[in-house]
């Protein structure tokens, strides 16, 4: 029975990265560039971009590949740490953005992104 839930999980957690992929390009750019650290060599709107197509590319591999589904979990995990410190330094740098206008409210955040790398990783196994 765990398939059904775990198929939706997947295709869930697919079309959000497509939506904030979608956004990254076009209504929460400016807010996206609060999370770029300083210590990334590159125009924050670039890294914006980049890693909205990134997400876009993710979220529609998670919903289009099913029979990839396991390399996909693992990239959009391995995606999901890569820009955790992009949250780190949001938080570091008491930087507002998307309603994260407190330090409580940016930490509590942070809790949130091992979430992510489970979901895309547990959404994306098959049970033993």
């Amino acid at each position: 029975m765990a398939f059904p839930f775990r198929t939706i999980a997947r295709v869930a957690l697919g079309s959000a990265l497509v939506f904030a992929g979608t956004s990254h390009l076009t209504f929460a750019r400016r807010d996206f560039q609060a999370q770029v650290p300083e210590f990334v060599p590159v125009d924050t709107d670039t890294v914006v971009l980049a890693s909205g197509i990134a997400e876009i590319a993710l979220g529609t591999a998670l919903v289009a590949l099913p029979r990839h589904e396991k390399a996909v979990g693992t990239l959009a995990a391995l995606f999901f740490t890569a820009i955790f410190p992009g949250n780190v330094s949001q938080w570091l740098h008491g930087r507002s953005a998307f309603g994260l206008d407190t330090d409580r409210k940016r930490a509590v955040r942070l809790v949130f992104q091992p979430v992510l790398v489970a979901w895309a990783l547990w959404s994306t196994r098959t049970p033993r």
